[in-house]
């Protein structure tokens, strides 16, 4: 498929101090945020040399970076693709529905298993359960305005929140703690890393194995008892997360005289 690039004189390469590819990927940002809507094919590598008089060394580091900065994206032998827009989180103790309502979207969680289980070595010991001690165990997919975004697995103390396994679980699940049980979690440790995902993971998400998801895994309190911990894989073309940094804050690392490590 042929896609039209404007004929205008501020489109044209020009010989100077900034990069011809420098030029073809500014270009090629305005035809994405002004002409072309998310999931459109743009020019081939061919059409842009040809059209721009360069080569296609030049067409493809232009599209490079702007893959990088996820605006396009790459699909194996179909083309380059103006990228679907990113949900930017930024860390914080609130719920999937909560955050992707607050981003004006609609959440619609689908519930792929369930059970009371023993739990792994590590999460028995995160929530505090003896040897052997089950635990309430939820397995879920999550949506954004009908597209997959995150594979859930986690993990919850039964003492905290007896009987959570018959309630509704399609919906908010901190909404249903703090309504039914009285349970407000107020803190979280969460560890984020960049992983490939499985064949499993990839097929609910509607992603290639091996295609990069960003994995947190949160283990959440109410009021000084552990209740949650919960592992979720989210789609790394359509995710990224933010977050605030302030070298002035006292003690925020080994060398706190001089503001921390980073």
């Amino acid at each position: 498929m042929s896609v039209p690039v404007p004929e205008t004189p501020a489109a044209r390469l020009l010989d100077g101090p900034t990069p011809k590819h420098a030029q073809l990927r500014e270009i090629l940002r305005r035809l994405a945020h002004e002409q072309l809507a998310p999931g459109t094919p743009v020019p081939s590598e061919r059409e842009l040399a040809t059209r721009y008089g360069v080569s296609r060394l030049t067409v493809r580091e232009a599209i490079s970076q702007l893959v990088t900065e996820g605006l396009l994206t790459r699909v194996r032998g179909k083309g380059t693709f103006t990228a679907k827009p990113r949900v930017d989180a930024q860390l914080h103790l609130a719920s999937f529905t909560e955050d992707i309502r607050g981003r004006g979207m609609t959440p619609a969680t689908e519930v792929l298993d369930h059970g009371e289980l023993v739990p792994p070595t590590a999460t028995a010991t995160a929530l505090g359960l003896d040897t052997g001690q089950p635990a309430y165990w939820l397995f879920r997919l999550r949506r954004a305005d009908s597209t997959p975004m995150a594979v859930e697995r986690g993990w919850y103390h039964p003492r905290e929140v007896p009987g959570l396994l018959r309630h509704d679980l399609t919906r908010s699940l901190y909404g249903l703690l703090a309504r039914e049980y009285g349970v407000q979690l107020d803190h979280g440790r969460q560890t984020v890393w960049a992983d490939a995902a499985d064949p499993v993971t990839a097929r609910l998400l509607g992603i290639r194995p091996g295609s990069p998801v960003l994995v947190f895994r949160r283990i959440s309190t109410a009021a000084g008892a552990p209740v949650e911990d919960m592992t979720s894989w989210y789609r790394g073309d359509l995710y990224q997360v933010t977050m605030q940094l302030d070298r002035s804050l006292p003690d925020s690392g080994p060398h706190p005289q001089q503001g921390g490590t980073r």
